[in-house]
């Protein structure tokens, strides 16, 4: 059975499936820490809202990334991806704490592009950050 799990198309596929799983729940935790609904202003085609989570979604991918690269069992690739990810959300409250002028959230929802635009390059510049920690 061993063999079975040193396989490297099976860890691959591992690796992949846990991922995806994190990433999902991940944007599930922003979706509640948000003051919109993510997919239902995407559908709407809020280019904003699909800009911030289009940057959430490649920041945490980027972070698994790192952490799949630097560690060599899946139960401690999940533990620095998760630890990744909090510091990612940490990231966003910050910026939101940063901009005392206007609520991040709102301008988002509003279709503000530039917010948008800023919100993804924040989320994707951080998690390059947070991988080279990792």
């Amino acid at each position: 059975m061993d063999h079975f799990w040193e396989n490297e198309y099976i860890v691959t596929a591992g690796y992949y499936s846990v991922s995806i799983l994190c990433i999902v729940v991940f944007l599930a935790v922003f979706e509640l820490v948000t003051k919109y609904r993510n997919w239902e202003e995407i559908k709407k085609g809020n280019i904003s809202v699909a800009m911030a989570t289009g940057g959430k979604i490649f920041g945490v991918a980027n972070i698994f990334r790192y952490s799949i690269n630097q560690h060599d069992s899946l139960l401690t690739m999940i533990s620095w991806g998760v630890l990744g990810f909090v510091l990612l959300l940490i990231g966003y409250f910050i910026f939101e704490f940063l901009t005392p002028k206007f609520n991040i959230d709102k301008e988002i929802e509003n279709d503000n592009r530039a917010v948008g635009l800023i919100s993804m390059v924040i989320s994707i510049g951080l998690s390059y950050i947070i991988g080279a920690g990792i």
